[in-house]
């Protein structure tokens, strides 16, 4: 499978709380061909999440997109192919 990193910008700024929600509802639409790994979010100045950053496994981008076009309230900035570098791996 690849990697992908797909960004979502927020409307509004909103909580860990509501971010969670948002993640068990992603969570439960994952499929064999896209898979959420992990995510990084981005805070204000208050501590709430302005863009989440977030790292799948799919075959492709289109097996990304039928996951989450399930979830009209899960903003999509665009999806990405990526590939992790780690500092490792420059010793």
């Amino acid at each position: 499978m690849s990697k992908f990193l797909v960004v979502h910008v927020m409307p509004t700024p909103m909580t860990a709380e509501e971010a969670g929600y948002i993640g068990q509802k992603v969570k439960a639409m994952l499929t064999a061909d896209a898979y959420w790994v992990k995510s990084w979010a981005q805070l204000n100045e208050d501590g709430k999440i302005v863009r989440i950053l977030c790292e799948w496994n799919a075959v492709d981008e289109d097996a990304i997109r039928r996951v989450l076009d399930k979830l009209p309230d899960v903003p999509v900035e665009g999806i990405y192919p990526m590939k992790v570098v780690d500092s490792e791996d420059f010793r």
